[in-house]
């Protein structure tokens, strides 16, 4: 056993083990569905729902080193929980290091959940020494407001809400509304081609500007993961001014995702962000979409919660974001 794998926190007939092979993903994929019920986990959920094992295994792809930034709780050979490290640097410098982790809740209160909150907040410590980012690093945990036990373990240990996001849903891509009123002189939308693909990103970023708690995001990232089917754009001449960047979920084509909307300082409240919006969900239904969903910060300065849903999105979940001092 390495050091990465402490075994001696956890109850008799309990153990740490590394995630290995595809039978692991399978089994962790278990450990989702099991947990559904109690948590009350939404299973359409973009933010995060009820993955399969693919998409459990495509996610440890993404892991750096998943042998030993995933551990898995074992009993009897049977996997019945696992928890996974994730890090990234945020726009203010800060390095989030995210830790997740899931337990069966016939084991819980047993000590073993904290036993893993002790594992991952050991290797961040560890890792954080390791990148030499300890002086800018915290420690992240998140919990749906549904997961009772995670959350009062997380407040137990010293862990402080920072931010909440919050999942909406469009039930019906056939019941839309008419766009409305006209947009402003000389703004004009339309499809985003390969050429826009920076005045896009840019559009977003900036958006972010004076946004806490967000993700660096470098343009390679963008051009890697573009799927442009159902972005929009608008324009003023040739000025960017806003975009809706709306995408068909890979694993289940009838739901569509709004991922991002952003209308640039200047340029709000003019009607822009709703004509972008009914464009990107006109795009999605065209595409075979029935249903859509997206997420936005509850304290979102700009108000697009009221946007949302007086195009008759609706609230489904909540989402919280815990953070802790590394020290």
């Amino acid at each position: 056993m390495s050091d990465d794998t402490p075994g001696q926190d956890l109850p008799a007939g309990f153990g740490f083990r590394p995630c290995r092979d595809d039978e692991d993903h399978s089994a962790m994929a278990a450990v989702r569905l099991g947990c559904a019920e109690r948590d009350r986990v939404d299973a359409h959920s973009v933010v995060e729902g009820l993955p399969t094992a693919a998409e459990i295994a495509a996610a440890s792809d993404k892991l750096e080193e998943p042998s030993r930034n995933q551990i898995l709780v074992v009993r009897d050979g049977s996997v019945v929980g696992y928890s996974t490290i994730r890090w990234w640097q945020e726009r203010d410098d800060t390095w989030l290091y995210l830790h997740r982790g899931y337990l069966l809740p016939e084991y819980r209160d047993q000590g073993i959940g904290s036993a893993m909150l002790s594992w991952a907040e050991e290797r961040i410590r560890r890792l954080a020494v390791q990148h030499g980012t300890a002086r800018t690093a915290v420690i992240g945990a998140n919990a749906m407001t549904s997961e009772q036990d995670a959350t009062a373990l997380l407040f137990a240990t010293g862990y402080r809400r920072v931010f909440s996001l919050v999942e909406l849903e469009l039930d019906d891509l056939q019941q839309l509304p008419e766009p409305g009123s006209e947009l402003p002189a000389g703004i004009w939308t339309g499809p985003i081609g390969s050429s826009h693909y920076r005045a896009a990103w840019s559009t977003v970023v900036d958006s972010y500007a004076d946004t806490g708690f967000t993700q660096k995001w470098p343009f390679q990232d963008f051009v890697d993961t573009a799927d442009p089917a159902c972005w929009r754009a608008a324009w003023n001449g040739q000025d960017m001014v806003g975009v809706a960047l709306c995408s068909i979920r890979r694993h289940d084509h009838t739901v569509g995702e709004v991922e991002e909307l952003s209308v640039r300082t200047g340029r709000r409240r003019l009607g822009i962000g709703r004509a972008l919006l009914l464009d990107g969900l006109r795009s999605l239904r065209e595409q075979g979409a029935t249903t859509a969903r997206l997420f936005t910060g509850t304290a979102n300065p700009h108000r697009s919660y009221d946007l949302y849903e007086s195009v008759g999105f609706r609230r489904q979940n909540e989402y919280v974001r815990y953070r802790k001092p590394l020290a």
